[in-house]
């Protein structure tokens, strides 16, 4: 009797271990194992192997409303691109590391990205990391294609750099001509970031195009990453020299500020920035409402009705918290269809390297077109520059609506 059971359970035994070498084990993001069957149990993907594309922005920091809406809208694209088979039948993994807007940080988030296998790269988020970021892209020949990185540096350093947003000479200029072209106002006032490259970009630009159109710059106030808490010198002066619009090229958390400090002074001008102010309604412990008719320039509206930013939206309150819904991740979002197209253009293939896959992308992103959801028909320069049109919108009661 103990013979058989012996016997039983040594056959169970056997039955586990060739079980156990039919699997395979895959690592997990957290460096676990877990145990994944050989063929895709869905049947979902024509072939076997895996397309990695990395990200790098801000998940945590001042500026994580910005990383965090990148993060988002580009899952959300990778979901549904492989619930409909993927890329050229490919599997696509997105990983993306958290970079606190460092550049340093940026770039050591580039070489674990490199370690874990990526072979291409949707990123970084804002500029100044993206800058640092693309220098070591060009050096390994790495495609890169930054959602939201609008410096003029961020393409610089090699012809595998692309962008989806406008570059801040780009928003600059458009900010000027759209005042001027619809009569916003005619005497301007500027608050701008002096160490940051995004805002002193958009700021230099504007004000050469505003000396074309007729408008009166009042008053140019700086302010440094140092100094950005009180901002009532500045509005003080731009109050006295009669500015009946404060330009803003800069990011959300500054802007909430001085949109604080300018009600307690009495100081009531159209505020009216570029995509930097896109999510200041999302902005934590600041009263919305002080928002009110602030304008901005932004290629995305999440109240359009058209089918395209309909499902987009939907899916993205499906997936995150609405806080992130914004410009960033309407640019992730078109960022991985426009990967997406441009690998099918170039037959990419998981066995490709880095340089190969670069060579590859750059020829294929200039004779894509996408139409997404920040811009129907969108096409790119072999400068790395996007091509469609910039759309104003106003802040009124809560909510973007064309002015």
């Amino acid at each position: 009797m103990k013979l058989k059971k012996i016997l039983a359970v040594l056959l169970a035994l056997v039955m586990v271990l060739s079980f156990a070498a039919c699997t395979k084990t895959t690592g997990t993001e957290d460096g676990s194992n877990v145990e994944a069957s050989n063929v895709d149990s869905n049947n979902t993907f024509e072939k076997e192997g895996v397309i990695k594309i990395g990200g790098i922005g801000p998940l945590t920091g001042d500026a994580a409303l910005y990383g965090n809406a990148v993060k988002y809208g580009a899952e959300l694209a990778v979901n549904e691109i492989n619930a409909a088979g993927g890329i050229n039948g490919y599997k696509v993994e997105y990983k993306m590391e958290d970079d606190m807007h460092d550049a340093e940080k940026s770039v050591n988030a580039y070489g674990v990205l490199k370690d874990w296998g990526m072979q291409m790269l949707m990123g970084t988020v804002t500029s100044v990391p993206c800058t640092a970021v693309s220098d070591e892209a060009a050096n390994d020949n790495m495609f890169l294609l930054t959602p939201s990185g609008s410096a003029v540096e961020c393409l610089q350093a090699g012809d595998t750099l692309f962008r989806v947003c406008f570059s801040d000479p780009n928003q600059g200029i458009a900010s000027a001509d759209y005042i001027a072209n619809n009569n916003v106002a005619k005497k301007i006032g500027i608050i701008f970031n002096s160490s940051d490259v995004y805002s002193t970009g958009i700021k230099d630009k504007f004000v050469e195009q505003a000396a074309t159109k007729g408008l009166e710059i009042v008053a140019t106030e700086a302010f440094t990453n140092d100094s950005a808490t009180d901002f009532t010198a500045q509005l003080t002066n731009i109050k006295a020299n009669g500015a009946e619009l404060v330009f803003l090229p800069i990011y959300t958390a500054p802007a909430s500020l001085i949109l604080q400090q300018a009600n307690t002074m009495g100081f009531a001008p159209i505020f009216f920035g570029c995509d930097g102010l896109d999510g200041i309604l999302s902005v934590e412990n600041f009263d919305a409402s002080l928002a009110e008719g602030v304008m901005l320039l932004t290629p995305f509206v999440a109240n359009a009705t058209d089918t395209a930013t309909v499902n987009f939206v939907n899916g993205f309150k499906a997936l995150a918290d609405e806080k992130y819904l914004n410009q960033f991740a309407a640019d992730a979002y078109d960022a991985i269809y426009a990967i997406k197209a441009a690998a099918e253009k170039a037959n990419v293939t998981p066995d490709m390297d880095v340089a190969a896959t670069g060579d590859a992308m750059k020829a294929a992103m200039v004779e894509i077109s996408i139409d997404g959801v920040t811009g129907a028909g969108i096409t790119w320069t072999a400068d790395g520059e996007p091509s469609k049109e910039p759309k104003a919108v106003k802040i009124v009661n809560g909510e973007y609506v064309a002015p």
